[in-house]
């Protein structure tokens, strides 16, 4: 299911290939592809943002923990996705 970037009014991030690889191993995809693009825009640029890989890695898990448990979007309610 494609999403509607074009109202985005940020840049839209590239994803990267070692966060497209933890969702298909993790079985997220689909639960990310639901969120809103501008929640997968976000999550894939607070990712490419992060400096160092050990912070990159600790985004990317807690983006994972948030798909898997659904309600949550960086650390906020999210009700839709509950």
């Amino acid at each position: 299911m494609g999403r509607d970037f074009s109202k985005l009014k940020r840049p839209r991030y590239a994803m990267p290939d070692f966060v497209r690889q933890a969702l298909d191993e993790s079985g997220l995809m689909e639960a990310y592809q639901k969120r809103p693009a501008y929640q997968q825009n976000d999550y894939v640029g607070w990712i490419n943002r992060a400096k160092r890989r050990e912070t990159q890695e600790k985004r990317l898990r807690q983006m994972l923990e948030e798909l898997e448990k659904g309600g949550v979007y960086m650390k906020m309610k999210h009700a839709p996705s509950a």
